[in-house]
């Protein structure tokens, strides 16, 4: 299967529908019976498929002078409006859907992930933040080995590039060198808590989840979803917050 073959199936066309899509393209303007020839499907099978894909708006028929009808494909460009439409649509059904989810009698929910894969599927969970900043207290020693640097980095991409602003607290004593300073382009702001508190686990805070991180020794994530949990660890993050030392502001 071609890599365009292989996209067209993503977005949801079977084989004999992007074969015959394709040979549209291809012809520009044919006959369906020479566009079912020409996708290697039977003349039958090649008005089914046509009317698949008019009903998707990716082909359509216009009569010729001599009254054969011809198909041929509508713009590409359809497919992303098709997906604009889909994605307004999600926007607005998913709140919905979200609420009666978050509401439903089966809270807490509690997700155990193991391994490194585990631990970073744990900390992509932490990128669906939507309401007020990420909070996290992180242990750098333990996160440069597991999951790694460059593993933390790719987190740290996205979460700026979806806008995602953290406040961390940190033990001066973990950091295993300075990297991830207070960083306006970062959407980062950084405190040490007092060196007699050591912060030796991973944990961060948003919406109604609170995410652990173990060390490499215990290597597992764990995500628990409890609205008085959170509401719990988010009032000692901002006691301890307070009482941190705010950290120079670096830019890049």
């Amino acid at each position: 299967m071609s890599k365009i073959e292989s996209q067209l199936e993503e977005l949801g066309l079977d084989q004999k529908e992007m074969r015959f899509y394709l040979a549209v393209l291809q012809c520009g303007s044919a006959p369906v019976t020479v566009i079912a020839e020409r996708a290697g499907v039977s003349r039958t099978n090649g008005y089914a498929l046509l009317a698949k894909l008019e009903s998707r708006g990716l082909v359509s028929q216009l009569a010729k002078d001599n009254g054969v009808m011809h198909v041929v494909a509508e713009d590409p460009e359809v497919l992303i409006a098709q997906w604009q439409r889909s994605r307004a649509l999600l926007d607005d059904v998913v709140p919905q859907l979200k609420s009666m989810f978050n509401a439903s009698e089966l809270k807490p929910r509690i997700h155990f992930y193991e391994g490194r894969e585990g631990i970073v599927k744990a900390l992509q969970g932490t990128l669906e933040c939507h309401s007020g900043p990420l909070l996290g207290i992180l242990s750098m020693h333990e996160l440069n080995e597991v999951p790694g640097r460059d593993a933390m980095a790719a987190i740290i991409d996205e979460r700026v590039r979806r806008g995602i602003v953290l406040r961390v607290l940190r033990s001066q004593s973990r950091d295993v060198e300075t990297v991830w300073p207070s960083s306006p382009e970062d959407m980062r702001e950084l405190r040490y808590a007092p060196p007699s508190i050591d912060l030796g686990m991973t944990m961060y805070i948003h919406d109604d989840k609170v995410t652990y991180l173990s060390s490499k020794r215990e290597n597992y994530g764990l995500v628990i979803e409890s609205q008085e949990l959170a509401a719990l660890n988010r009032a000692m993050f901002e006691g301890l917050w307070a009482i941190s030392e705010m950290t120079p502001t670096r830019k890049k």
